[in-house]
């Protein structure tokens, strides 16, 4: 079954609109895990201005599922995720002040860089993946940065899902069959929500992990944070093989 990692950078931002502790961003993802998700991911960005360095360093020896850590491998996240070892890195290539992720790496242009970070998170036994364009050619470039795993990029399946699914999905399509071709393990994140994550995992049910934050939080206060993790596994139930 794709494992269903739950971004809880919206819950410090509410955290953080206030000051003090409420809510408690180390008792939501606590909670997470209780309901049902079978990961926790967390995306620091330089300026802390939702999870903040303190939180992941409390988070990681607290948790019984998988962490995974997102961010751009400046050298202060590089240095933290070395210190707290979690199980995955995702290597995203976010601007200091950029609102959200809104592209991939790169992985021609960068070789290098790559090569050499995921090189150095890979001897401290961190699995990896890289952030990426669904394209094949870039799926493919990842693959010979050395890297585990690919999360695809999907705002622009979630965007084009109302008007026309068929083609939306498409080029996810062919970059999951690049992964699944070149052997990397295959994640995907970006505006999935409970309208098109059944579609988007039906159409590809070999997806490792899925990374979901902004819009299940927002059906959580609606339905509940149970009840919205317990819909959003729903989705994820071995699907039919066709679309």
């Amino acid at each position: 079954m794709t494992k269903l990692s739950v971004n809880i950078n919206k819950v410090a931002t509410l955290r953080n609109a206030r000051g003090g502790n409420n809510p408690d961003v180390l008792q939501a993802a606590l909670d997470c895990e209780k309901f049902g998700a079978q990961g926790i991911t967390v995306h620091p960005r330089p300026d802390e201005r939702h999870i903040r360095y303190s939180d992941v360093r409390e988070i990681r020896p607290r948790l019984k599922t998988e962490f995974n850590i997102e961010g751009n491998p400046i050298d202060k996240y590089i240095d933290l995720v070395l210190e707290v070892k979690p199980t995955q890195v995702t290597l995203v290539p976010d601007a200091d002040n950029q609102l959200t992720s809104n592209h991939g790496w790169d992985a021609v242009v960068n070789k290098g860089f790559l090569t050499d970070v995921i090189g150095r998170f890979k001897e401290a036994g961190i699995r990896t993946s890289i952030f990426v364009d669904a394209e094949p050619g870039m799926v493919e470039a990842a693959a010979q940065c050395g890297t585990d795993r690919v999360e695809l990029y999907t705002e622009p399946y979630a965007s084009g899902y109302a008007a026309d699914r068929e083609e939306a999905i498409k080029p996810f399509i062919a970059a999951a069959e690049a992964a699944r071709e070149t052997g990397l393990g295959l994640n995907a994140g970006h505006d999935l929500s409970l309208e098109n994550l059944y579609y988007f995992h039906r159409c590809i049910p070999w997806l490792d992990e899925v990374s979901i934050g902004h819009a299940l939080i927002c059906d959580a206060l609606y339905m509940g944070l149970d009840a919205t993790i317990k819909a959003y596994l729903k989705c994820l139930e071995q699907p039919l093989l066709t679309p």
